[in-house]
């Protein structure tokens, strides 16, 4: 694919910055109450038996019958847990260091208002690669990234009563139809992200959907051009789940994001709602300069799409080895994760605006 011009890239930046500051002026803090109602998952975490992350916990790499079970997994959570939620694959092929063709399946689950057309939303989107390394064999990737995966899970979960309320309420309103108005949100798990044969990163899946992305374009009059433009802000875990993590702020432009969650983390470890004890894994400034640039964000952020990652540094001890696995997994700080995450969604989302106080 041809890049895309300078004016054009200018003009998308316009149109980011725009849509950043019109999510700045809607976000509101959760309240103390609805705080105390975000719940951690429990058992669904657990390593052996957790409904969540069980299932993942398996070698999954492309091609693989653990590779089908885990997408499995992922569908019939979404079919039988939240069946308003609908579902997209992005299919494409990578050909690998040795010259093998394998297939990559991104998928995507959403929720957007009833009453919106084609690109008309602007998207939260959630995102973790699920694919895992071919090398070691037997590698299940506990932290990278099947704790991610069913952290967003969670997410969707918690957030789905509010988000069906949200929709209810303002169409009995007759307030939806305005863009700042129309916030979905998407459930993202990219593929390929691990190389098949070498050790560095591939972003086989992140790089495609990108550009298919940035390739489809939305109707004339639309208030965003294409579908990649509509991604208000691209939220990507890698690497969670061990003990002990400090995050760093990566990008400059949605710091103020990072510092709200941070904020979020804040209250909700001074109610005495989280498990683990401080220090906070957020830092309070900015490196004001990308620092890891192997990662699925790298082609959004290409293309000039927001991001906020959620990556330690420094990595976990056990990253790219067998004991990246659950036993090694500190199941306090992936609970807090939930409950972290779970209450950034909903305050981006707005859904103060549901909870009756």
């Amino acid at each position: 694919m041809k890049s895309t011009s300078l004016s054009s890239r200018r003009a998308l930046l316009v149109l980011l910055l725009h849509a950043l500051f019109t999510v700045v002026a809607a976000y509101k803090p959760l309240s103390e109450g609805f705080l105390r109602n975000i719940t951690s998952g429990g058992a669904d975490f657990d390593p052996n038996h957790g409904s969540l992350l069980a299932p993942i916990l398996t070698p999954r790499v492309p091609g693989t019958a653990g590779h089908t079970a885990v997408q499995r997994h992922f569908i019939d959570f979404f079919d039988t847990q939240l069946p308003k939620w609908t579902m997209e694959w992005y299919n494409t092929t990578a050909r690998t260091q040795r010259g093998n063709e394998v297939p990559i399946a991104n998928l995507l689950f959403k929720r957007e208002p009833p009453w919106t057309k084609h690109g008309q939303a602007n998207w939260l989107t959630l995102a973790a690669h699920y694919d895992s390394k071919s090398l070691p064999k037997g590698f299940v990737g506990a932290t990278d990234s099947a704790v991610p995966c069913a952290l967003l899970m969670h997410v969707a979960r918690s957030i789905d009563q509010y988000v069906t309320q949200m929709h209810v309420e303002m169409a009995e309103l007759g307030e939806g139809g305005t863009v700042e108005m129309d916030m979905g949100v998407q459930i993202l798990f990219l593929d390929g992200k691990e190389s098949l044969d070498a050790n560095e990163p591939a972003f086989y899946g992140s790089r495609a959907l990108s550009e298919t992305w940035e390739m489809t374009i939305n109707p004339a009059g639309s208030k965003y051009p294409n579908a990649l433009s509509q991604v208000s802000l691209f939220v990507l875990l890698d690497a969670l789940g061990a003990a002990n993590p400090t995050i760093p702020s990566y990008f400059l432009l949605t710091h103020w994001a990072y510092k709200n969650m941070a904020s979020l983390e804040a209250r909700l470890r001074k109610l005495k709602l989280l498990e683990t004890t401080p220090p906070s894994p957020f830092l309070l400034e900015t490196k004001g300069r990308i620092t890891e640039t192997t990662d699925d964000y790298v082609p959004f952020m290409n293309r000039g799409t927001p991001f906020l990652q959620l990556l330690p540094s420094p990595l976990p001890p056990t990253r790219h080895t067998m004991d990246d696995n659950g036993a090694h997994l500190d199941l306090p700080t992936v609970k807090d994760w939930a409950k972290i995450v779970t209450g950034f969604a909903l305050e981006w989302l707005d859904m103060m605006e549901v909870w009756p106080e």
